[in-house]
């Protein structure tokens, strides 16, 4: 017997068979809602059912965000309310996974300051979920495994929340080090998974029914440097796009100094990849980017830009932009300003900057006001919802296809769902439509979404 099936045994034995509940919570990004699902695999594959009230719970697991202070500060407070959950089931078990979690001094923070935790886990070490637990259940007062390891999880059944939108991470980490950012810290060095376990993922998702596939990675276009340049990101792209059936593929997030030629031909080549590119440009000002650390230029950037727009003036560009960066100046600002009106986003997501304690950029002094920020970025979205309102106005008349998704919050009988663009589309039509992909005539544009008409 494998040491693998002897824990999950010995797990097995200890639980006995009454029914066991599990409590899984995962905050942050889609890699983190990813790793969230492996962790439901694992506890399935020991016994547990799960439930979405933690108070009828047995375990209780809180998959962790870091990207942000307040993400750090909101898990705290949850934790220290489980408290008495706690004490009124001292059975419970109470784990912590996840981003937050993989810097050394949080795991001794909440080793030290809040004893109701019981394991501390890593981002990279979901494998080690049950050794950890089975620690716990023999006693143990308190178990971590903060370690970095190269064990994609592979083996692991995930329980997905979709049954026809899947995540799939394709590589690890990130090298690129910009001085706002944790995730190098919390999430190592780049890692990628091979090109023929994702092919094999891909294809198992799409017989199984799923028809989009999301590539993630915190650079996913740099896939494949690590791996000798066997295969990189177009190619892995060109590769997926071979598989039979009908799916879309997407990906996220792009790094614009990976975004080559190569890579927007290989978009453009393959008909399952969607026509859309999220490229963070951050800031439109040279001088902010290379404080970021972001290792390109405006120029550069907009030659990525102008090599698109050649082959598709219509193709679909997202953007983060971080306002009031520390010292942006008004001139920093309207190079930004300027670089959305130049590009012509049809959309942009966002963020005042916030100090992030362990990057470079917390170091830095920073004498702009935060009423100064707010007010640029009232500015920023303002622009960008004329710019908006007036893109969307290019897919009235049109046939697009569309993922159906779930139902309209903002239109009673109405569903809504995602174009190959990227582009929110609502159209009025059946919940049984959800999960397939329709046809619907645009008749109607806003500043946020389009409004079609369903071609049965």
């Amino acid at each position: 017997m494998s040491e693998k099936s002897a824990v999950k045994s010995e797990i097995m034995r200890i639980l006995g068979k009454t029914d066991r509940f599990a409590y899984v919570h995962s905050f942050g990004c889609q890699l983190n809602v990813s790793d969230g699902e492996k962790i439901k695999g694992i506890l399935a594959e020991l016994g547990y059912d799960f439930t979405s009230d933690e108070r009828k719970a047995d375990i209780i697991i809180l998959n962790t965000c870091a990207v942000r202070e307040s993400a750090e500060e909101r898990v705290f407070g949850i934790v220290g309310s489980m408290k008495k959950l706690k004490e009124e089931k001292p059975s419970l078990i109470i784990g912590l996974a996840g981003c937050m979690t993989a810097q050394k001094h949080i795991a001794e923070k909440i080793r030290k300051s809040y004893p109701q935790v019981d394991f501390v886990m890593g981002t990279s070490a979901i494998n080690s979920l049950p050794s950890l637990l089975l620690e716990c259940l023999r006693g143990r007062k308190f178990s971590c495994d903060i370690g970095e390891y190269d064990d994609f999880s592979e083996n692991v059944a995930q329980i997905r929340e979709s049954t026809f939108k899947a995540s799939v991470p394709i590589m690890f980490g990130c090298n690129n080090f910009c001085t706002y950012c944790i995730v190098p810290y919390v999430r190592g060095r780049e890692r990628s998974r091979s090109p023929h376990d994702i092919y094999s993922e891909v294809e198992s998702l799409v017989k199984d029914g799923y028809k989009e596939i999301m590539l993630l990675g915190q650079n996913v276009n740099s896939y494949g440097k690590d791996l000798g340049g066997a295969v990189d990101f177009p190619e892995l792209l060109r590769m997926l796009n071979k598989i039979d059936g009908d799916f879309i593929i997407r990906f996220m997030s792009s790094h614009p100094k990976d975004a080559t030629h190569d890579l927007i031909d290989a978009i453009f080549e393959c008909d399952k990849v969607a026509k859309h590119l999220h490229l963070p440009v951050q800031s439109g000002s040279n001088t902010v980017l290379e404080r970021m650390n972001r290792r390109y230029t405006i120029e550069k950037y907009l030659e990525t830009v102008d090599y698109i727009r050649r082959k598709s003036p219509d193709f679909s560009l997202t953007t983060d932009i971080i306002v009031g960066f520390p010292n942006e100046t008004d001139e920093e600002f309207n190079a930004t300003a300027d670089l959305i009106k130049r590009v012509k986003y049809d959309n942009i997501y966002s963020f005042i900057y916030s100090r992030r304690t362990g990057t470079k950029a917390s170091e830095m002094e920073d004498i702009t006001p935060e009423s100064t920020k707010s007010e640029r970025m009232r500015r920023l979205l303002e622009t960008q919802r004329e710019i908006s309102t007036e893109n969307y106005k290019r897919f009235v008349g049109r046939k697009m296809r569309v993922l159906a998704d779930g139902v309209s919050k903002k239109h009673g009988g109405f569903l809504t769902g995602k174009s190959d663009e990227f582009i929110i589309v609502e159209f009025e039509g059946e919940s049984s439509l959800i999960g397939q992909f329709v046809d619907v005539e645009i008749t109607d544009s806003m500043n946020w979404a389009v409004l079609g008409r369903l071609i049965k």
